[in-house]
């Protein structure tokens, strides 16, 4: 909801004659909490119900957290905007430490991802992983009352919310890896609409895009999903992108690594260079192994 309306303001300020109403909808995805995301039906499960009320006409656009929009769109829709990215990293969030190296082994700490599960067992083997889902709020009051000694959410989501205050520590690209388009705002529209289209081109931050383009790229290459961990991070470095990324098995046993940089007019172009880095570091073993 803090995005829908984060949106509706924004074109509030560019186009102040225009009502700008907000459908609140539940998907799937919030609605199923007993269960990870890989094992009922991946991030897609945050965008259908949004996409079947632009095809029926009961809204105009629809507002996506980048990171939950499927590699693939389906026919007829596409990402209008991308919008200026937020902290992209993951927040660590502890009563008692600010870096996970200082957790005694056997402590819990809790995620919704496989891709930050896969880092945290590969970097800290004695701790234990187990996942956590459920809204920010709902993830920190399970924290509060003993369920883990850490969780790791976004810096970008708490941020968002006021809640930053409760952000122990940002972790570095180089710790945990952000996932592909995290901390980005996608904003969703059907592709015989090119008046919405041409409505919210202001709003399309192009750095930030170009990064995300190339993040997704990445992961469309290796047919990326919910069910396996991977990740990938675009930065504007001197006019180049530099595109980072990794693929890793769930328990954190095994890893291709690997970064490109190539020209940001071409984002897709590079991100299909970094798959193609990745499958040469031993991606497709781990893909096949997950298959």
């Amino acid at each position: 909801m803090w995005q829908a309306e984060h949106v509706r303001d924004a074109l509030a300020r560019l186009y102040p004659a225009t009502r700008v109403e907000i459908l609140a909808m539940s998907t799937r995805g919030d609605e199923i909490l007993d269960r990870s995301l890989a094992k009922i039906g991946g991030k897609g499960l945050f965008v259908k119900e949004l996409e079947n009320a632009l095809a029926d006409g009961r809204a105009d656009i629809a507002v996506h957290s980048a990171k939950d929009v499927p590699m693939r769109l389906p026919d007829g829709f596409v990402l209008a905007a991308i919008m200026q990215r937020e902290d992209p990293r993951d927040a660590l969030v502890s009563a008692d430490c600010e870096r996970l190296a200082e957790l005694p082994p056997g402590s819990v700490v809790g995620t919704s991802s496989l891709r930050r599960e896969a880092q945290i067992r590969g970097r800290h083997p004695k701790l234990v992983v187990q996942p956590l889902r459920g809204n920010v709020e709902t993830r920190l009051a399970k924290l509060d009352r003993g369920d883990f000694a850490a969780i790791v959410l976004a810096v970008a989501g708490l941020r968002r919310l006021g809640l930053g205050d409760r952000i122990r520590a940002a972790l570095a690209p180089d710790e945990s890896l952000p996932a592909v388009g995290q901390g980005a705002l996608a904003i969703e529209c059907r592709a015989d609409r090119p008046d919405v289209a041409a409505a919210l081109a202001p709003l399309d931050h192009a750095e930030t895009a170009a990064c995300v383009r190339a993040e997704r790229a990445v992961s469309r290459a290796l047919d990326g999903s919910c069910t396996v961990p991977l990740a990938a991070y675009a930065e504007i470095d001197g006019g180049e992108l530099r595109l980072r990324g990794l693929v890793a098995m769930p328990d954190g046993s095994r890893f291709a690594r690997g970064e490109v940089r190539g020209p940001a007019s071409d984002p897709e172009g590079v991100g299909a260079r970094l798959a193609e880095r990745l499958r040469e570091q031993g991606a497709e073993g781990i893909l096949r192994a997950l298959a």
